[in-house]
């Protein structure tokens, strides 16, 4: 369950933006673009978890990359607006925003040099819709459709203005009726040269659609820990370490030969409480949790610095984040206050439960607890396997970490997770204002409307929410010094290296 619940999120936010750049001439210009080289990435993945199906649950980092770059999605995460194009070039919907219409790339083809079609993408569509179900692809098999040659429709039962945010970096396309992936035969910017036990070696697709990568070529190393890809990167065995966390990032700074990159909004840790029923259901308990915690102190002690505070809204990165609203500090004695009002009982101790998933997010768990206990909320921290969690704590428990990737559109988060008919409403928060915000903003007409409408659901999930989110991680990434252009937006962005270069 805990595998569905991230793949969730991996469709919709935070993978990698799409530079459309002009191709440079071999050699490049004196400190400009340079045409050649290998690029050395390492990434974390485990040998039992391997898969080479684009349709099915890349859990590996490292299979991620490999996929990402030898096959492509409709579309994906862009900085403003948040979606680019990649296969399809355009998209367009009907007035209800229920039937979406993209366009796919002229001259786009197979590694092995036949044209992509309509029939592919469909074919490939209603693929990742059977193995990864609603999750990967929202759209039923029966409404995606091709229209003419090099159009595909893509139909959905209630206005949803998100839907091509929703099929980024998940829609890879691969040739009607292919099932034996060993040969990857994509339309990416690299095709695949050799494969082994989880390593690959990519190579240029000088056939691609795209502006031409720089690189000759990457090969893909796979680390089974965080630890192992840090020391790699730091004694040179590698020229980047994709996703190697703050420890690492610390360990590098200053070093003259390696440069770390921080990409903003990368990963949310936090805290859901129950609003339907249980001691967090008051909201003047919920708010003096918010009020409880000192943000800055747990972005420093949970992600060594690499972060920055949140205030309490799902959607950070999101252009249509609402920077009006007061950042939220810590005020003790207003939530003594609050609790006092709310009859709320600080003579019982109540359960914390976390789970060792992201990093940090046991850690954050003790923080959070020890800075509650000043205002008078007890809590036991309760740290459970990962299954475990998901049986039985995750959309049940009154008081439990969350933690999120690719946080970029306020607007997946309140459908997905905050709506009162979501399935994966972790915090049971049920709202007739919000819902009417949240289905405004899906089918909105216009810019303004949409707007307001995101506003709206923000200032009401600040005001009476469920979710207490103290910070943002950075993804950090290390890499040599030598290497140029690398993907600056958080989540999944980390994957998109075509238009990396060396020095």
């Amino acid at each position: 369950m805990d595998w569905n619940r991230r793949q969730l999120l991996r469709g919709g936010v935070g993978a990698g933006a799409l530079l459309l750049l002009a191709a440079c001439s071999d050699g490049g210009t004196a400190g400009g673009p340079a045409r050649g080289g290998t690029l050395r990435v390492g990434a974390v993945g485990t040998a039992a978890r391997i898969e080479r199906d684009p349709h099915a649950n890349l859990s590996n980092d490292s299979d991620f990359l490999i996929t990402a770059l030898v096959y492509d999605a409709l579309t994906v995460p862009g900085g403003d607006p948040t979606v680019a194009p990649r296969l399809a070039t355009k998209w367009e919907s009907d007035t209800e925003r229920k039937r979406w219409t993209f366009t796919l790339a002229e001259g786009a083809t197979f590694h092995d040099g036949s044209p992509v079609t309509s029939e592919d993408v469909v074919w490939s569509l209603r693929r990742l819709r059977s193995v990864g179900g609603a999750s990967k692809m929202p759209v039923a098999e029966a409404d995606i459709n091709a229209d003419g040659p090099n159009r595909v429709v893509l139909a959905v039962p209630e206005p949803n203005t998100q839907l091509p945010l929703l099929v980024r970096l998940m829609t890879f396309v691969v040739k009607a009726g292919t099932t034996d992936f060993t040969q990857a035969i994509g339309t990416g910017p690299f095709r695949l040269e050799s494969y082994q036990g989880g390593n690959a070696r990519l190579v240029r697709n000088e056939r691609w659609y795209g502006p031409a990568p720089l690189l000759d070529a990457i090969e893909v190393t796979m680390f089974e820990s965080a630890t192992a890809l840090g020391n790699a990167v730091l004694g040179g065995q590698i020229d980047l370490a994709s996703n190697v966390g703050a420890i690492a990032g610390r360990t590098a700074e200053g070093r003259g030969d390696l440069q770390v990159v921080r990409r903003a909004n990368d990963t949310m840790l936090g805290v859901a409480m129950r609003t339907a029923d249980g001691p967090f259901a008051d909201a003047k308990v919920r708010t003096a949790v918010r009020l409880g915690v000192d943000r800055k102190a747990l972005v420093n002690q949970v992600h060594s610095g690499y972060g920055t505070v949140a205030n309490d809204i799902l959607g950070t990165a999101d252009p249509q984040y609402d920077t009006s609203i007061p950042q939220r500090a810590r005020e003790v004695e207003r939530a003594k206050t609050l609790l006092r009002e709310a009859n709320f009982d600080t003579g019982k101790s109540y359960p914390l439960v976390t789970k060792a998933e992201a990093p940090g997010e046991v850690e954050s768990a003790r923080v959070v607890a020890t800075q509650l206990a000043e205002i008078g909320v007890k809590l036991e921290v309760v740290v459970q396997e990962s299954n475990a969690f998901y049986d039985q704590t995750w959309l049940n428990a009154p008081f439990y970490t969350v933690s999120w990737g690719t946080n970029d559109s306020t607007l997946f988060y309140a459908d997905k997770l905050l709506a009162s008919r979501s399935n994966r409403n972790e915090t049971a928060f049920k709202d007739a204002e919000f819902d009417a915000a949240t289905a405004q903003a899906l089918a909105a007409r216009d810019d303004a409307e949409f707007s307001t409408a995101c506003k709206t659901l923000q200032r009401i999930q600040y005001d009476r929410g469920g979710y207490l989110v103290w910070g943002m991680a950075d993804g950090i990434d290390i890499a040599s010094a030598k290497v140029r252009d690398l993907p600056a937006l958080g989540g999944f962005a980390r994957v998109q290296l075509e238009r990396a270069w060396l020095e």
